[in-house]
């Protein structure tokens, strides 16, 4: 293995660890709290997780069909998932409870003929899962990405006129740009699913992080006051 793809590897390695790290802490704040959103951003992570360690293993020279029956269910479902924690942006409770549950009995099907549906080793090219899923996986897909965008992008605009929060606002577009790399993955653009994995995890990380803010220290806040 040449130092590229080591490099390549390596990133993606990378990219796994902190990805679960993230969905950890959303889990660990659901239970803290009993906060749904939070509940769907950790497990909508955890399928993100999911999908880059097979990415991993695949690059490393691993093929097998139910490692790639597992990745496309992972990005179809990352989408789904994640935008069910963006929807308590959205006041109608009626469509809080028909969308959930639209998601999940797609996100159902969608597995049952992922893991049901032999997927042949050409859709990996040079180490890189590239190829397209059957029609039928597509259409399913489609019909939880699709709403599932929509709805994410959504949320980050109903979440702008509510209030201002830059921490919302970073982890909604952060989930927002992985749903469009899941998207155009099924959607035969698979390269872009890469892409949008590297910028959705910073986005939703400076969303989660709160950064430290400088403060003066007691000593010189009294001098201040003296000063004034």
């Amino acid at each position: 293995m040449d130092t590229t793809a080591v490099g390549i590897a390596l990133s993606l390695a990378v990219l796994t660890v902190a990805l679960g790290i993230l969905s950890a802490r959303g889990l660990v704040r659901f239970l803290r709290d009993h906060n749904r959103g939070q509940l769907m951003w950790g497990l909508g992570l955890s399928l993100a997780t999911a999908a880059t360690a097979v990415e991993v293993v695949v690059y490393l020279g691993v093929v097998a069909s139910p490692l790639l029956q597992a990745y496309v269910f992972c990005s179809a479902a990352i989408v789904g998932v994640l935008s069910l924690g963006s929807t308590r942006a959205i006041r109608s409770a009626r469509f809080r409870t028909g969308y959930t549950a639209y998601t999940l009995v797609m996100c159902a099907v969608v597995a049952g003929f992922s893991f049901t549906t032999p997927l042949p080793n050409s859709m990996i090219s040079s180490g890189v899962i590239t190829g397209n899923p059957p029609m039928t996986l597509l259409v399913l897909s489609t019909l939880v990405t699709g709403p599932a965008t929509v709805v994410l992008l959504s949320a980050v605009v109903l979440s702008l006129r509510m209030s201002w929060q830059w921490r919302t606002v970073m982890m909604g577009i952060g989930a927002s740009v992985l749903a469009a790399g899941g998207a155009l993955y099924i959607a035969s653009f698979p390269v872009a699913l890469y892409y949008a994995e590297f910028i959705g995890i910073i986005l939703i990380f400076l969303g989660l992080v709160r950064l430290p803010q400088a403060t003066a220290s007691p000593a010189a806040d009294s001098r201040l006051r003296g000063t004034a």
